[in-house]
C-alpha cells in the first residue's frame, strides 16, 4: 500500500510539472526578436526608429541584422570592385566583426534590400548601411550576386541601388562591387 501511495504521489507531481508552462532559459540580455520570415514586412517610420535593421554591437558595429529576412549584412560594403570570378573567394576570406562565414548573396537576397519606391539609393528608410554605391547607370555601381544565368554560365546577375530597375548580368571577367552576407540558405536562386 505504501508503494502505491508513492507511485500515486510521483504521478501527481509529474502531472503538475507538465501542466506548468515552460520558459526558455537565456544567458544574454534581450531584446529578442521573432523568427524572420520572407513573407513579412517590417516598416520603418523614421531613420532613428527602424525596427527592421539592427546594428550588431557584438560584431563591432560592422554588421547589420535584417530582421525581415534573418540575414546579416556587411554594414559597409566593399569600396573596391572585384572581378566576378573572385567574388566568392573574396567574401569567404573576410573576417567582419571578428566573424567568418561570409558569402556572396543570391539575387533574391540582395534584391530584398531594394525598395522600389526609392532612388539614389533605393534602400529602405532608416537603413544603417554606409558607403553604398548607387550612380544609377546600368553597368556602374552594381553588386555581384551568386545567381548565374541559366543559359550563359559565364554571366552572373548584379543589382544596383540607384533605383529599383538597375541590375542585369555581367561576365565573370567584369568588375563590380561586393556586398557580403551571412546566414540564410546561400543557394544561387
Amino acid at each position: 500500500m505504501r508503494q502505491l501511495v508513492h507511485v500515486c504521489s510521483l504521478a501527481a507531481a509529474i502531472a503538475t510539472i507538465s501542466a506548468t508552462p515552460a520558459f526558455a532559459q537565456t544567458t544574454a540580455a534581450g531584446p529578442y526578436y521573432a523568427v524572420p520570415s520572407w513573407d513579412q514586412t517590417i516598416a520603418c517610420t523614421a531613420s532613428s526608429n527602424c525596427p527592421r535593421f539592427v546594428v550588431l554591437s557584438n560584431m563591432n558595429n560592422d554588421a547589420v541584422l535584417d530582421r525581415e529576412t534573418g540575414l546579416v549584412w556587411q554594414r559597409s560594403p566593399s569600396d573596391k570592385q572585384v572581378q566576378g570570378a573572385f567574388a566568392q573567394e573574396t567574401c569567404s576570406s573576410l573576417a567582419i566583426g571578428d566573424r567568418q562565414g561570409w558569402r556572396v548573396p543570391s539575387l533574391p537576397e540582395l534584391k530584398s534590400l531594394v525598395l522600389p519606391s526609392k532612388s539614389a539609393p533605393a534602400l529602405p528608410d532608416g537603413h544603417p548601411f554606409m558607403n553604398v554605391h548607387f550612380s544609377g547607370a546600368p553597368t556602374f555601381d552594381v553588386y555581384w550576386t551568386s545567381t548565374q544565368d541559366t543559359l550563359l554560365t559565364d554571366r552572373t546577375d548584379v543589382v544596383g541601388f540607384g533605383d529599383s530597375r538597375v541590375g542585369g548580368r555581367l561576365s565573370i571577367s567584369d568588375f563590380a562591387f561586393l556586398w557580403c552576407v551571412r546566414g540564410g540558405a546561400g543557394a544561387a536562386h
